[in-house]
């Protein structure tokens, strides 16, 4: 279950210069660096986790993303824009407080996806056109 917003309130949201790490505070349960990696292969938005838990995409080559902007939604969440353009998740802060406790879990979750599907965390590389 999804934590709720009353569970803890956001005291600060800090992006780290470079946009790798976003420090979210709480005032009853810490602080937490989260990669923008992981921000990223989490994203709330229906293009990862689709419309069913059935629809979900794992989503790789992700490793050297970075977020490029923090937009505010309402009182409630923020909207992250990642450098490849991904903009369309909004991380509430229940859910954020959530990414945050459960890292350890939902990280490790990522890498056995990404091992089953063979895919990577690196992008593909290009190759040179002959």
């Amino acid at each position: 279950m999804t934590p709720t917003t009353t569970e803890a309130w956001p005291t600060e949201l800090r992006l780290h210069k470079g946009g790798r790490t976003l420090t979210i505070s709480f005032d009853s349960d810490g602080a937490f660096d989260l990669p923008a990696e992981y921000l990223r292969i989490k994203s709330p938005s229906a293009e990862v986790q689709g419309h069913s838990p059935s629809e979900r995409k794992t989503v790789p080559g992700k490793i050297n993303v970075a977020i490029i902007e923090v937009l505010p939604v309402g009182n409630y969440a923020v909207r992250l824009v990642f450098d490849d353009m991904h903009s369309t998740g909004i991380y509430s802060w229940g859910y954020l407080l959530d990414l945050g406790r459960n890292f350890t879990a939902y990280w490790q979750d990522y890498l056995d996806e990404l091992a089953a599907k063979n895919l990577k965390r690196e992008p593909p590389s290009r190759k040179a056109l002959a």
